[in-house]
This record gives C-alpha cells, structure tokens and sequence, in this order.
C-alpha cells in the first residue's frame, strides 16, 4: 500500500483544526445572540405583567408571548452550549494532534503512570511510562479500558499471528480520522466515569434476589392491590385496600435490605454504562474489514442485542424505577410495589447481560488501542511495519531512530542481531549516546510488539522477551546499594534468557558498582551465559579492559563504539554508531568544561 507522504497529517490537521475553530467561534456568537434575547424576553414579560396589572387595557394574556418565546430559547439554548462544549473539545483534540507533529506533546497528555507495572523487565527502563514517556506520545485513548489495554501491550509480546492482525487492523484504522475524532468527544465523560473494575464486579457478582417465593408473592400482592383498588373506585370501600397495604407493609420490610441493596448497587455501574454506551453505539456503526477489527465488532453484538441497546434498555428501567421517588407518584408506587417489580427487573438484566459487560469493555478497549496506534501510524506516515519472522532471535534493524526524539536531533544506526552475531559490546564517552542507541532498539521492539510501525527504514524481528538494566538505583529505604540493585536486576534478565521465548537483553554500564577485576569476570560470565542461553542484545560499558572479553566468544560478540571530538572548548558528538572499540575517552574535558580543575 502506497502511504501519503509526511506532510499529509500535518495538513489535515491544519485544515480540520481552521474548521473546528470557525464552527466554535459561530456556536460562541449564536450562544451570546440567544442569551441576550433571553434576557429580552424575560425583561419584555417583566415589563407586560407589570403593564397588565398597572392598566386593565393591557390583557395579561399577552405574557404568555414572551413566556412561550423564553422556554423555546432555553431548548435552543442549551442545544447550543452542547454543540458549543463539542466544538470546544474538537478544537483541543486537533490542537493535541497538531503539538504531537510538532514535537510539543511531553506533558500535555496522558501519562500512564498509574498504569506502569511493578518490578517490570523493561518498562521503566525504556520510559514507557510518565511524562515525556511512549504510552504519552501514543495514548488517544479516551476510556480507561482503552488505556489499559495499551499499557498493556507496551508491556508484552504476543505470538506472531496476534501481532500481524493487530498490523493489520491499524493498517485500516489509519486514515480513519473521524472515527478517531468520534471517540475523543465521545470518550471525554467517559475517561471521568467509567471503570472498568467496577463494572466487571458488578456484572459478575451472584444475583441478590435468589428466592421465587418473593418473586411470586409481589405478583400476588401488586395484582390484589390493583383489584383493591379497582373496588373501591366501584363503592365497595376501601377495607380490601387497607388489608393489602397492611400485607404489602410487612412484606417490603422482609424483603427491604435486598430490594435496597439492588437499587443502591445499580446506579453507579448503570451511570458508566450509560456514558459507555455512546461509544460503543458509535464503534457499532463501524464496517470493519480485517478479521481482528470484525472480531471485536462481533463482540459488541448486532441488531436487538448489541450492547448499546442492551444498555439502553437498563437505562429506561432505571428511570421507570426512578419514578418511586416522585412525592406524588410515591403512594401509588408503594401499593403497586414499584420498587420490587424493578429491583427483579434490573436482577433479570444483570442475569441475561452481565456475563457480557466485560466483553463489551475488552473490545471496546481494544479497538480503541488500536485506534491509539492508527494515529500514530497516521502521523508517522513513513515510518513502515516491522516484518515479524517466525523463527529467530533475529533482530535486524536498519536506520533505527528513536520515536522520542525531535527529526531534527534523531541520529539513525543499524543493529543487526541473530544467529551470527549475537551482541554488541558498546564503548564510547559519557553522552555520546550509547544509553540512547539501548532504549532505541528496546522501544522499536516494543511498537513491533504492539503491532505499530517503527521508528525505523525497516525492521526484521522474532518474538523475544526483553530485560534492561538501564534504570538501577540505590533504595535507603530497602537498605539497598545500586551494585545490589543492579544484580538483582541482572538475576532477572537471567532467569528470562531462560525462559520459552529468546531474550532481548539491554545491559546499560553493567557492573559500573564494583571493582575493574570483579566486573571484568562477572560480565564476561553473564554475558557469556546469556548468549549460550540462546539470548541477544547489547552491553554497554566505559571499561576498555571489558571490551577485550568480546575477543573469547568467537564472532558472536562484536564490538562497537560512539565517539566525540573537541572544536575549540566544546565537545561534539554524532551518535553514530562504529566498528571497534573507543579509542579515547572525554571524563577529563566533560570535568573542565563544568569548572573543575583537573
């Protein structure tokens, strides 16, 4: 498929964003026009009551002109300020998407902090989370389930098929740009309300009103109460009726705990549901092609019994039981024993749809994620599809870039790791980017991972676990050193380099805590069992002497080096990546150029 080029997203955006922005500055004018002939129709009704009861020739009936004119203007009104808040929100929408293009997002959106596990491999150490972070750059999403299933693909490598349908699906979703802008406007009360935990709980939890004879009884009850009723509306009194009442008082107070405890337990899943409903309304208009997106449609149901009309039916239950609480329907309600019939009601929904709620959240999440992931594509238009090869390790990037990065400042290397060459041992100066060309390879595994392009001009990669060490620090709290720490985190990628998938391992400074003779043997040891163990990846270090260790494994560890030189009193780096091993090192300069006299 031929993709449009670079400028295409940023073109788009222009033109939707002027749109947006014309649409709210004309909704702002009406909004203004309608609120000061509102306040005209109400100072005209002031000014003809007090007419009418100042000169009996003025008729009061003229009131009701204005009075009719204002409560027409309030509907108007707030029909307005709901187009109005919609405009307002489409502005924002492409104002994001447009700082996105230009590099201005860190900080601005959702950062995914919450959401980043504990003690994870890699997830910390390649910033998929917080401010400035991937899930930032990447996170459209507007429901929290959508949120959490990014995450969640961040932070895992599925099979090969999964993958190729998740490229698939985003591949259709690209240009998709109003169904994207859809689900921000519509998502906005749902990233504020919806949770999916509570949900899911509510929708699963065994029924509260298990017993038949209850059932039956209020059938009995409200059926006399109407024939009650029925008499003494035909003279034969209301002893019948009171007899009922008396029956029906103490039957409500036997089953009054449960009857309370299904009303109180509905109205805040029934409010998200509510909200959610509107996304899922839309996703459910949505022809879809690929067989991951027809899947997910499939999940939300068609006809009758999509989810959106099921949700639909549990609101109209709820505001019909709602009703009880009007003063002057109330009586009525408690002889007709309203409140229990709906409590069942709302049982017998749950009962036929709750198995469905977390289905319906799943899919709609996951559709969203992949909509998240569209917009990247989108926006990164000549960024290609990784090939995900069957068989490996293999990972074999050329023009790697990192996806953080500005194009103005994003340096490319190649990395090509596989059966040949199973490491890089990569030396060089302080900030001459060996830390970046680390998390560079680990973030394009992940967006591999995830089914999105890559920051790169094209990538074959195998299924591989990753484990990083990028990240170590010392806790006072723990009573943990960061040589400790570091080990610990070691041992981790280790026992991963066992496990049933090929390893990706990114060792940033390993060892830099202890002594040159202890790191020398103890890196050379690790590195050594991680490539028998069939494992792939790249160390760095500042120790030259670890550098020879490389010389022992036979080709499969290949040394690589960044380097720096001075113009003038200024230090300058390329990052790019060379054959070999560093030959000088910039301590010293980087200690003077910051004061010190060495």
């Amino acid at each position: 498929m031929i993709h449009p080029p670079e400028s295409t997203a940023r073109g788009e955006y222009t033109r939707r964003l002027a749109e947006r922005s014309a649409t709210l500055k004309t909704l702002e004018s009406r909004h203004n026009r309608l609120a000061d002939i509102r306040l005209g129709m109400f100072a005209a009704g002031f000014a003809l009551g007090g007419a009418a009861w100042a000169w009996d020739s003025v008729a009061a009936g003229w009131i009701a002109i204005p009075v009719i004119v204002f409560i027409v203007l309030i509907v108007v009104h707030e029909r307005t300020l709901r187009a109005k808040a919609r405009a307002a929100d489409a502005v924002r929408y492409y104002e994001q998407a447009t700082a996105r293009l230009e590099h201005r997002w860190a900080g601005t959106g959702v950062q995914g902090s919450d959401l980043a596990p504990v003690d994870h491999p890699y997830a910390a150490d390649l910033d998929l989370f917080g401010e400035g972070s991937l899930f930032e750059l990447l996170c459209t999403c507007r429901t929290r389930a959508g949120e959490e299933t990014l995450a969640h693909w961040l932070c895992t490598a599925p099979d090969t098929a999964t993958i190729r349908e998740r490229q698939n699906a985003i591949e259709e979703l690209r240009g998709r740009i109003d169904l994207r802008e859809d689900l921000a406007l519509l998502g906005g009360a749902i990233r504020a309300g919806v949770r999916p935990a509570l949900l899911t709980s509510w929708a699963a939890a065994p029924p509260v009103l298990t017993s038949r004879w209850v059932r039956i009884a209020s059938f009995v009850l409200t059926g006399l109460a109407i024939a009650a009723i029925g008499a003494w509306i035909a003279g034969n009194g209301p002893g019948f009726l009171v007899l009922v009442v008396v029956a029906e008082t103490g039957f409500a107070r036997i089953v009054r705990d449960s009857i309370r405890a299904v009303l109180a337990g509905v109205d805040a899943p029934a409010r998200d549901l509510k909200v959610l409903a509107h996304v899922l309304s839309r996703l459910e208009t949505e022809p879809f092609v690929s067989n991951r997106l027809a899947a997910l449609r499939r999940e939300l149901g068609e006809g009758p019994d999509s989810a959106s009309r099921a949700i639909v039916r549990l609101d109209r239950l709820i505001t019909w039981m709602e009703a009880y609480r009007n003063m002057m329907f109330a009586p009525l309600a408690f002889v007709l024993l309203w409140p229990v019939h709906f409590a069942h009601a709302l049982e017998a929904w749950r009962a036929r749809q709750g198995p469905h709620v977390a289905r319906w959240l799943s899919a709609a999440g996951e559709i969203e994620a992949l909509c998240a992931l569209a917009a990247y594509a989108y926006e990164h238009e000549g960024d290609p599809f990784p090939e995900i090869v069957e068989t490996g390790p293999i990972y074999d990037g050329k023009g790697l870039g990192h996806p953080l990065i500005p194009p103005a400042k994003n340096v490319r290397n190649d990395v090509s790791l596989g059966e040949g060459t199973r490491a890089f041992m990569v030396s060089g100066s302080n900030m001459s980017g060996k830390s970046t060309l680390l998390r560079t390879v680990g973030v394009n595994a992940v967006l591999a991972f995830a089914g999105a392009p890559v920051h790169a001009q094209s990538l074959r990669i195998s299924p591989l676990g990753i484990g990083a060490t990028l990240r170590v620090q010392d806790s006072i709290q723990d009573g943990a050193s960061r040589f400790y720490a570091e080990i610990s985190k070691l041992r981790v990628v280790v026992d991963l380099a066992q496990g049933n998938r090929p390893l990706l391992f990114l060792l940033d400074e390993i060892l830099s805590g202890t002594n040159s003779h202890d790191r020398g043997a103890g890196a050379e040891a690790l590195l050594r069992g991680l490539v028998d163990a069939g494992a792939i990846g790249l160390v760095t270090t500042h120790d030259l002497a670890l550098t020879k260790s490389a010389e022992s494994f036979d080709g499969k560890v290949v040394n690589v080096h960044f380097e720096d030189h001075l113009e003038g009193d200024r230090l300058v780096f390329d990052y790019r990546m060379r054959p070999g091993v560093v030959t000088k090192s910039n301590a010293l300069a980087l200690m003077r150029a910051v004061g010190l006299k060495v």
